[in-house]
């Protein structure tokens, strides 16, 4: 009985720990930090900006770089995977972004981590029930006996 429950535990909070992780993600800010962002000049915080690519992944270049280059990732792809570029008056800048595709994955992951905790809650209470029922009815058996 005690590896049972032991089992069950190392699961649950498995699956609690990677909900967390989940959230955490989810919670993530929009890229806005300054560790997430360059030393660019940050235009899009102070001026109105218009975007001239959408929302999209980063490039395996962007993402990854060239280390024989000396070229360092892209900050920016580091906060979520996706930039987009946007333009402040003359300047030319990359901001993070969260796409609808990323969402949509975040928020299926957590709705099945949320089933497969919601299941695993209910074989724990059909387990037990029925383990008290077993009780029960040996403890009545038992009594019908002493008579």
């Amino acid at each position: 009985m005690g590896q049972r429950w032991r089992l069950v535990v190392a699961a649950l909070v498995g699956l609690i720990a990677s909900s967390l992780g989940l959230a955490a993600v989810a919670l993530e800010s929009d890229g806005k930090t300054t560790e997430n962002v360059s030393k660019a000049s940050l235009c899009w915080r102070t001026e109105d900006f218009v975007v001239t690519q959408p929302c999209s992944p980063c490039s395996s270049f962007e993402a990854v770089g060239e280390p024989f280059a000396g070229r360092k990732r892209t900050p920016e792809c580091r906060a979520t995977g996706f930039i987009e570029h946007i333009s402040c008056g003359k300047k030319e800048e990359i901001k993070s972004c969260r796409s609808a595709e990323m969402e949509a994955r975040i928020f299926w992951k957590f709705e099945g981590s949320m089933i497969g905790l919601a299941a695993v809650f209910a074989l724990l209470v059909v387990y037990r029930q029925r383990m008290l029922d077993r009780k029960a009815l040996e403890k009545v058996r038992k009594q019908i006996e002493s008579i």
